[in-house]
C-alpha cells in the first residue's frame, strides 16, 4: 500500500465508505468543535528537541500491565468494524498481533469476544447496562475469553447529541449485530426508522446512575485489572485510581459526546501534574502522527489509543491496512524519537514540550 501517512488513507476510506458508515465514523457531536480541537490541540503544541546525541539505535517498546508491546499504542475501542470490512474486528485483532499491538475489544462489537480470544490478546471496554445479570454476564465472557482488562467507558451516562446520526438516521445494517449481545435480542434497536439507532440503545439500556461505587462492584465480579475511559477532570482521574481501577484514559470520547469540552492532550496535560504514577495513564483522541504519541507521551501517559485512522487502514485493506495504519505510526513515532534526541520511552520528558505562542 502506498500510503504516506494516516491523512492519504483516510482519504481513500471515505471514498470506499458507504454514506451511512462514513457518517457514522467520521461525526462527533453538535457542531463538532471538540471533534476538530483534539487534533489542533497537537498542532499548538511545539517539540523542544536536542541534538548531538547517539540516535542510531531507537527502543519504541514498552511494557503496559505485564505485556511487552512494540510501541506505545494500544487500537482504541470503536464500535461496528463491520461497517468498514468484511472480517470485522477478526481482522482488526489480528493486525494488533502482527505488529505488537494491543486489541481493545468493544461491547458495541461486530464480533463477540469468544471469537477475539483465539486470534490475539485483548481488553475489553464495557458499557454498564440497566441490567446488572447482563453486565456481569458481559464482564465474565470477556475475563473466559481471555481479556486481561476491562476498560469501563464512564462518559456515556447518556449520548451526546450526535446531530449526523440522527439526521441521516443511521442504522446497523440488517447482515451485521451487535455480537456481544445477540443473544439479549437488542440488534433490533438499531435498525430504527426515525433518528439514530445508536441513540436508541443508549437511551434504553444504557444506565444512566453509574457511579464510582459500581467500581468496586465491578471488582467484586472479576480480578481483571479496570481500566476507567472518558476522564478530563483530575480530581475524577484521583478518584478513580482511589476506587480501585488500575488506571485511566483521557478521553472525551473523540468529540462525540460533549461538545466544547477540554481536549484530551490539554487534559493530559492538567492530570499528568498530580497522578499516581503507580497507575496506569493512558491518552485517545487526535492522534494522527508519530509526533503526536512523542508529545502525548511526554505530557505524561504511559501510551496512546488509536480509534478512527484503524477505520481508515480497515476499510482500505482489512487486516493489511490495519497493519499500515500501526507501521506508518511506528515509523514516524521512531523518527519523531530520533530527531527530539531521545532513544528510549524512559527518555520522553516535558522538557521537550512548548505552548505555541499566540
Amino acid at each position: 500500500m502506498k500510503f504516506q501517512n494516516l491523512q492519504e488513507i483516510k482519504s481513500k476510506a471515505l471514498t470506499i465508505l458507504d454514506d451511512n458508515a462514513r457518517n457514522y465514523y467520521c461525526s462527533g457531536a453538535c457542531d463538532e468543535v471538540t471533534l476538530s480541537a483534539n487534533q489542533m490541540a497537537y498542532q499548538n503544541i511545539e517539540l523542544l528537541f536536542r541534538v548531538m546525541v547517539d540516535v542510531s539505535r531507537i527502543d519504541t517498546s514498552v511494557d503496559i500491565l505485564g505485556t511487552r508491546l512494540s510501541m506505545p499504542v494500544l487500537i482504541a475501542p470503536t464500535a461496528f468494524h463491520g461497517l468498514a470490512h468484511q472480517d470485522k474486528e477478526l481482522a482488526t485483532a489480528r493486525a494488533a498481533k502482527k505488529r505488537g499491538c494491543l486489541f481493545i475489544n468493544s461491547t458495541l462489537s461486530n464480533t463477540a469476544v469468544e471469537d477475539i480470544g483465539p486470534i490475539a490478546p485483548f481488553w475489553f471496554q464495557l458499557y454498564v447496562y440497566r441490567d446488572r445479570v447482563l453486565t456481569k454476564e458481559l464482564i465474565e465472557r470477556a475475563e473466559a475469553a481471555g481479556a486481561t482488562a476491562v476498560v469501563l467507558t464512564v462518559d456515556a451516562p447518556v449520548l451526546g447529541l450526535r446531530e449526523t446520526d440522527s439526521r441521516k438516521s443511521f442504522v446497523l445494517p440488517s447482515h451485521l449485530t451487535c455480537a456481544n449481545l445477540e443473544s439479549y435480542n437488542f440488534t433490533e434497536i438499531y435498525q430504527a426508522d426515525d433518528g439514530s439507532g445508536l441513540a436508541n440503545h443508549v437511551g434504553k439500556l444504557h444506565d444512566a446512575s453509574l457511579t464510582w461505587k459500581d467500581i468496586e462492584w465491578m471488582r467484586s465480579i472479576s480480578k481483571l485489572p479496570i481500566i476507567v475511559k472518558g476522564v478530563v477532570h483530575p480530581e475524577d482521574a484521583r478518584i478513580a485510581t482511589e476506587s480501585g481501577a488500575s488506571g485511566i484514559v483521557v478521553s472525551n470520547h473523540g468529540g462525540r459526546q460533549l461538545d466544547t469540552s477540554i481536549s484530551t492532550i490539554e487534559a493530559l496535560q492538567r492530570i499528568s501534574q498530580t497522578f499516581d504514577s503507580k497507575h496506569l495513564l493512558l491518552v485517545d483522541g487526535g492522534i494522527r502522527r508519530g509526533t503526536d504519541i512523542v508529545k502525548a507521551l511526554a505530557a505524561g501517559a504511559d501510551a496512546v489509543l488509536i480509534g478512527r485512522p484503524v477505520l481508515w487502514g480497515l476499510t482500505v485493506g482489512g487486516q493489511s491496512g490495519v497493519e499500515k495504519v500501526l507501521e506508518t505510526l511506528r515509523k514516524e513515532f521512531e523518527n519523531a524519537m530520533a530527531l527530539c534526541g531521545v532513544t528510549s520511552i524512559d527518555k520522553i520528558s516535558k522538557d521537550l514540550l512548548v505552548k505555541k505562542a499566540g
